[in-house]
């Protein structure tokens, strides 16, 4: 039991520095609206490359951020129901959901991800746009590697899971929602 102790920390580490990568991007993101905005009205000077830029950090923001919501338990699903289970019925559902959807869906991402980045990088792809980025297959790369991270946030689920139906581990209660309505 203590290597699934050891493998459950591990995998929740690898999705808290995929949180962390996305934190960062959103922020350089900001920065780059800011820049953006400020150099169009006050400037009235446009780039198309930061443009870009804009989409492809908001990619990494949303492909990165999945293996960190899969982890905290803050993904989108029927929390009507979740929310009043006990632990071993959420553990039981994170588990076969893990199994049978997260880790299959990763994947198939995985392998047409790369079949993707990997045409992207053979054609020399670029932006389409004059000024636009260049080497288009670096953010395409993004792909397969968030669904290697995915899959370990499944595999994580499932460690995690192991860990509640022994007794060892609880789920947090649910908070996310409460004050919105």
């Amino acid at each position: 039991m203590r290597w699934i102790i050891k493998l459950d920390e591990g995998l929740a580490w690898l999705s808290k520095i995929c949180g962390w990568i996305a934190c960062v991007a959103m922020i350089l993101m900001a920065v780059n609206v800011f820049y953006d905005v400020v150099a169009r009205y006050a400037f009235n000077s446009v780039s198309i490359g930061m443009q870009e830029m804009e989409w492809h950090l908001y990619s990494v923001v949303f492909l990165l951020g999945i293996p960190y919501a899969l982890r905290t338990d803050g993904h989108v699903r029927v929390d009507v129901f979740y929310t009043n289970w006990s632990n071993k019925a959420k553990a039981w559902v994170n588990l076969v959901g893990a199994i049978i959807f997260v880790i299959p869906f990763a994947y198939l991402i995985g392998t047409y991800g790369y079949n993707f980045a990997l045409d992207s990088y053979t054609m020399g792809e670029g932006s389409g746009d004059p000024g636009g980025l260049p080497h288009r297959w670096i953010i395409k790369s993004v792909i397969p590697i968030t669904a290697f991270f995915i899959g370990t946030a499944g595999l994580n689920m499932v460690t995690f899971a192991i860990r509640v139906l022994s007794g060892e581990k609880q789920y947090e209660v649910e908070h996310s929602g409460e004050g919105l309505a």
